[in-house]
């Protein structure tokens, strides 16, 4: 009698970094038929991140789908978590036996924050079962899959620092940002990306950020040209009913920062800094009143 041979199981893991981004320029330039904005803007990644830690196994009875855990009891496990829907999304999209994917997320990066925590955490897993798997995606052939999952998910799986036009997602590379030291504060409120629009919809924007400066400032790196120019058109409309993004920004200003701004859609705020010293002396007396405050750096 014949006996099929025994498949042997095997396991792969690998962990990625999540990085947190900034928006250094945020403009929205219309609004499509389909309800999404348009939007043209500069965005940086900080060294602030996740630690995204993916294994596959393959070769079992019973295979156990995807299993997702978080060092945040609170967050959902399931589909209403991105990184959960960006590992079913990979399998749908590649054909990839999934076999068993675990995925265990080490959160540090603040919820709903203007940070995009949620889409670089997805744009990690794509990242780690494309290894794992080897289906050998390309960078633009990623995005294409990130995009269905968010407009923030294709800069955060090239990140550094870009122009994002279209949804976001129309992505140029621009020379790199001077490095310097960065104080990320969030006030203890979150604001939705959708509400955020909502309420930038219902005022009058007559000042328009400098984007077309910030490019020409970052390819002569120049820092200060940089410092200077940070706009945000949704600060506005989120700082006029939040006082604390106002207060925080004064306070960074007051204590050495070269340039403030809030991030996204809010209500992070951060503070540049050319001084490794002052940056971590805001940071520690931001602190004292905001938990969710951190020292990090551009990269």
């Amino acid at each position: 009698m014949f006996f099929g041979k025994k498949q042997e199981v095997t396991r792969a893991e690998t962990a990625v970094c999540a990085r947190a981004k900034i928006n250094l320029t945020l403009d929205v330039t219309g609004r499509r038929e389909d309800g999404y904005h348009t939007v043209r803007m500069v965005m940086q990644s900080v060294a602030l991140h996740d630690e995204v830690r993916v294994a596959v196994t393959r070769g079992e009875k019973k295979p156990r789908g995807i299993l997702l855990t978080c060092s945040l009891p609170y967050l959902p496990v399931d589909e209403r978590n991105l990184a959960y829907r960006a590992a079913e999304l990979f399998y749908r999209e590649t054909g990839a036996l999934p076999g068993t994917c675990e995925i265990y997320i080490e959160k540090r990066i603040p919820i709903a924050a203007g940070l995009a925590g949620g889409s670089s955490d997805a744009a990690a897993v794509l990242r780690a079962l494309d290894t794992l798997h080897e289906t050998g995606l390309t960078d633009d052939e990623l995005c294409a899959i990130g995009l269905k999952l968010g407009a923030d998910v294709p800069y955060c799986l090239r990140g550094g620092t870009m122009l994002a036009e279209g949804i976001g997602e129309q992505l140029t590379a621009l020379a790199p940002m001077p490095h310097c030291w960065v104080v990320l504060c969030k006030p203890p409120f979150a604001v939705s990306t959708g509400e955020a629009y909502r309420e930038m919809d219902a005022i009058d924007i007559k000042d328009r950020p400098d984007t077309n400066g910030i490019i020409r400032a970052l390819e002569k790196g120049d820092y200060s040209g940089v410092c200077r120019r940070l706009s945000n058109v949704m600060e506005l409309a989120i700082a006029t009913k939040r006082r604390q993004i106002g207060e925080i920004r004064a306070f960074l200003t007051e204590n050495g920062a070269d340039g403030t701004l809030m991030s996204g859609s809010g209500p992070t705020v951060y503070g540049l800094f050319a001084d490794e010293g002052r940056a971590k002396t805001a940071a520690k007396m931001l602190s004292r009143r905001f938990a969710d405050t951190f020292f990090t750096e551009t990269v």
